[in-house]
């Protein structure tokens, strides 16, 4: 830096025209040369003022040198750790995307099988739609058509099985269905069916039930009835015994009885004895049908099936309300109880009364057919 490079062609700014010579560097003083200080020929060189401007110039240059070094590296500092987060970012970026094309692909999948989906709840909900449509469009059709089926079974129970409760009870539900309509043109059916409610509670009511009941209790005690063959004799009676005759209103003493008067009293204490037992022996009784006391065991077992098979058919004609039949089935059971069974017996005679109560009962009644209501609902249905 003590020296500064040679500028012949540098034109002259100004001051004094300074020859070539000076920006020529002086040799080194000889050995008997007087030796000239640095300090004085720096001193020379700083009191011209073109040396001082390229001196400035070259330590401004410096300095511009040093701090834009500094600056570029401290640049390219910031730029490597920019790059480096550039670099990281695009990384975490990349795994993103990634992260994202496969949640996207995984929405795609589900958002298919929920547009699937969609498309079929729309079609049931249209189809849901439509029959709402029908069925409310057809609404009173349909609950008139119900009402007709159920009046005509009904109908039909009332005239084979005579079940009046069932019709009552039939009518009812369709007066009650009638009845949440605001129509007036259901007023019509409506009277007819008060109508033939009213025939039907005017019937005189029998007790099919009851009747059943007893008839079931009767079977019930048939094994249990004594049979005129199943008879025991009866217990032997103690012989009663006959004292010697009183002689003169006394009984005569042991002692003083003669050996006829014994032996009298012997004859007749052993005559009544033989007579009791001749008595146990033989019974004499009236029986119209010999046949009943000579039942064999299995005999015996089959009249009383026959008898509760007469009364189960009573049973089954009284449900069918078959009056002839229902008849007929009770006086062949009366008889076989008076012909086969001992009607001195509390438990026969239990059972037959029983049996002439449940035939002292009117099974069949004139029962009303539900024609009316039935040609209203019809005539109605077939108005246009």
């Amino acid at each position: 830096m003590n020296e500064l490079p040679n500028n012949p062609e540098k034109p002259n700014m100004g001051g004094p025209v300074v020859p070539p010579e000076s920006y020529v560097t002086p040799a080194p003083a000889g050995p008997g040369e007087p030796r000239v200080p640095e300090g004085t020929r720096v001193g020379g060189l700083l009191q011209k003022p073109q040396n001082v401007a390229i001196l400035a110039l070259a330590v401004l240059l410096a300095l511009q040198t040093w701090s834009t070094h500094s600056r570029f590296n401290k640049l390219r500092e910031d730029v490597a750790r920019t790059l480096q987060k550039d670099n990281a970012s695009n990384a975490e970026t990349a795994q993103a995307v990634r992260e994202i094309r496969e949640t996207a692909k995984d929405l795609q999948v589900k958002v298919g099988v929920l547009e699937n989906r969609q498309t079929e709840a729309q079609s049931q909900q249209a189809a849901l739609e439509q029959m709402y449509q029908d069925i409310s469009k057809n609404r009173d059709e349909w609950a008139l058509s119900e009402i007709e089926q159920v009046l005509s079974t009904a109908s039909q129970q009332l005239q084979l099985a005579g079940n009046v409760q069932g019709a009552l009870i039939a009518l009812q539900n369709a007066d009650r269905s009638l009845s949440r309509s605001d129509k007036p043109q259901f007023i019509t059916i409506r009277r007819a069916i008060a109508r033939d409610i009213e025939k039907l509670k005017a019937l005189p009511s029998v007790d099919q039930p009851g009747i059943a009941l007893r008839l079931d209790n009767v079977i019930s005690q048939i094994d249990n009835l004594p049979l005129l063959s199943d008879e025991k004799p009866a217990e032997p009676i103690a012989p009663s015994r006959v004292n010697s005759t009183p002689v003169a209103g006394k009984t005569a003493a042991p002692a003083d009885r003669t050996l006829g008067q014994r032996m009298l009293e012997t004859w007749r204490n052993w005559s009544h004895e033989m007579w009791d037992d001749i008595r146990q022996l033989i019974r004499v009784r009236t029986v119209d049908n010999p046949d009943a006391l000579m039942l064999s065991p299995s005999e015996s077992y089959f009249v009383r099936e026959n008898l509760k098979l007469r009364l189960l058919n009573a049973r089954l004609a009284l449900l069918s309300r078959n009056e002839g039949t229902f008849r007929d089935d009770l006086n062949t059971a009366q008889q076989q109880l008076v012909k086969y069974f001992d009607t001195k017996a509390r438990s026969t005679q239990a059972a037959q009364a029983l049996l002439r109560q449940v035939q002292a009962n009117n099974v069949t009644i004139d029962v009303p057919d539900l024609s009316e209501s039935l040609n209203a609902v019809r005539n109605y249905k077939s108005k246009p």
